[in-house]
């Protein structure tokens, strides 16, 4: 009855991150589980002297004594019961917390995981999808590891001790329990692996849904323009339909494991029955010993046969948390195994500022694949630019400009070769330092939801109002931010036109007074004629004593380069401008 938290081996546990190592949380909560479920297991086990106690009793009263016979066996059956629901207590919040400590832990392993996850991973989940996982279905880790694990020790112990107890009074008995007891754990088991299975597709569904959602409703304006409600609203019934029918598979397995035990478990007690009294009426003179059973050990066993069952039953009502929460923990470690990884993506502290002057950038050798079985994107590529040059890649899409900009910024390690940029070697202990020095401008570049200035500013808790207005005059963007004043934009730009957006991401470039390099990735696409000029000249007024580095594909941006680059599959071709 192995389960992945306690039996597996967790590669990522081995893994260190932010510069230690996170495997001594694990083994607290280990700990933690542990020690709840040996509270849980005795208070479990306290009904065997409770049992006794009470056969004692209705033995005394059956033989004709009095209460004075029965006041002290009493009196012990409730000390017992008290300590019982203390110990039970005790173990069930010990087990709570010691699962959110873990949920916790989980959490920030797979938050960590995603920080540091490149951009241009194609691995890397959407981001709906991985906050359903961290967020909603990782909550579903809580009772697996808070109800399941004590569930699961009891269910191995407490039976054990309760057969131990049995078999001196009756070994027929004993042999009864000792039959029925393993056929319940096999066909748990056997139903257990479908179970899981079935809640795994279910938390997919649930995650690709959560992802169909959000990727609709960030589009809801081009849906409507194109009036796709109705195909739209038809593909989410059909998904939500596939959802339930997945969810309900789930309980459906859930229902039979329980119908599975409650058979074997009543079926094993109705024997117990049937020989008990069968054996006080003295029809069975067999079973025991010495002598014939009486009734106060035919008492003890009846009263000791349901608690035979009872950890088997709660491990069974508990056996879906198994399944959904053994689901969820491979989910989170999914997130937290990751792909490719952004150089120095460890360092938290704030870095100064590696380079002093515009840098000569210099790829040596450079390869590049996404995943170890893909060909490479860019085998042995070598470029050589000088300082405060400024230059264009052209090329087909698909061709690596967008991939060699993520390169020289470290969002990605090179497969092979090296990035030098103003004499220090991109790499993981100075990749942190070298970015501070540098500013992405996309295409789409994302705008959060609040004031202008507030954007412009974003990182830079120091900033000067002054040096915002330079900013914003300097990406012609004054009148726009004057007009707006303190109202603010809604998430991902509402409010500004697509011009106006870049105008934004290079006034907030034009405030981080480390500034040497830009790295530009089509900045002009999708605009009009007019607008493209507009965002090329605050390019330009931008990149005065900087370098310059813009993939595009237009030809009026390139022609004002310094110099052009054509970039097609394997072939380098270098185009002179001025």
């Amino acid at each position: 009855m192995g389960t992945a938290f306690f039996d597996a081996k967790d590669t990522q546990e081995a893994r260190t991150r932010d510069g230690g190592a996170i495997a001594p949380g694990r083994d607290g909560a280990k700990s933690g589980l542990r020690r709840a479920a040996m509270l849980q297991a005795l208070a479990a086990a306290i009904w065997i002297p409770q049992a006794g106690l009470l056969a004692v009793s209705v033995g005394r009263i059956a033989d004709g004594g009095g209460l004075q016979d029965v006041l002290w066996p009493a009196l012990g059956i409730l000390v017992l019961g008290f300590a019982r629901s203390c110990l039970d207590a005790a173990g069930g919040r010990l087990a709570f917390h010691a699962a959110r400590a873990e949920l916790s832990r989980r959490r920030k392993i797979a938050a960590v995981a995603l920080s540091m996850s490149s951009p241009i991973d194609r691995s890397r989940p959407a981001s709906a999808k991985a906050a359903s996982v961290i967020g909603e279905q990782a909550e579903l880790i809580v009772p697996y590891l808070a109800r399941f694990q004590p569930a699961r020790m009891k269910a191995s112990l407490v039976p054990l001790v309760i057969l131990a107890f049995i078999l001196p009074v009756s070994w027929i008995a004993a042999l009864v329990l000792l039959f029925a007891a393993p056929l319940i754990p096999i066909f748990m088991a056997l139903i257990g692996w479908r179970a899981q299975a079935a809640s795994e597709k279910q938390l997919v569904a649930t995650g690709g849904l959560n992802g169909f959602l959000l990727d609709r409703l960030r589009g809801l304006a081009t849906i409507r323009a194109l009036d796709a409600v109705d195909a739209t609203a038809l593909r989410l019934r059909s998904e939500a339909e596939s959802l339930r029918v997945r969810t309900m598979a789930v309980l459906k397995i859930a229902f039979l494991s329980s119908a599975v035990l409650e058979l074997f478990a009543a079926l094993g007690v109705a024997m117990i029955a049937v020989y008990v009294g069968f054996s006080l009426l003295g029809e069975i003179r067999f079973g025991t010993w010495v002598g014939r059973l009486d009734l106060t050990e035919g008492l003890f066993i009846l009263l000791l046969a349901p608690a035979f069952f009872e950890p088997l039953r709660e491990l069974s009502a508990v056996w879906h948390d198994r399944a959904a929460g053994e689901a969820a923990l491979k989910a989170l470690d999914t997130l937290a195994a990751g792909g490719l990884s952004i150089q120095g993506a460890a360092a938290v502290a704030p870095a100064a500022s590696a380079i002093v002057e515009a840098p000569a950038i210099r790829l040596e050798n450079v390869d590049f694949r996404y995943d170890a079985d893909e060909p490479l994107i860019l085998d042995g590529f070598n470029l050589d630019i000088a300082a405060g040059e400024h230059l264009a890649l052209l090329g087909a899409s698909g061709s690596g400009k967008s991939t060699l900009l993520s390169l020289i910024s470290g969002l990605a390690p090179c497969t092979g070769g090296r990035i030098v940029i103003g004499g220090t070697a991109l790499a993981d202990d100075s990749a942190h330092a070298l970015r501070a020095s540098m500013a992405w401008i996309g295409q789409r570049p994302h705008i959060f939801a609040g004031t202008i200035a507030g954007n412009i500013a974003l990182g830079r808790p120091g900033i000067l109002r002054g040096n915002v207005t330079d900013a914003l005059d300097a990406a012609k963007l004054g009148k726009v931010a004057t007009a707006y004043g303190y109202r603010p934009l809604g998430e991902g730009g509402i409010g500004l036109s697509g011009g106006e957006a870049l105008r934004l991401a290079i006034a907030r470039a034009a405030c981080n007074p480390h500034l040497r390099i830009i790295l530009a990735d089509e900045p002009t696409a999708h605009l009009d004629a007019a607008t493209a000029a507009e965002v090329t000249e605050g390019l330009l007024l931008l990149a005065r004593g900087r370098t310059l580095i813009v993939a595009t594909h237009d030809p009026l941006l390139a022609a004002r380069m310094h110099r052009a680059m054509r970039i097609d599959a394997d072939i380098v071709m270098r185009e002179a401008a001025e």
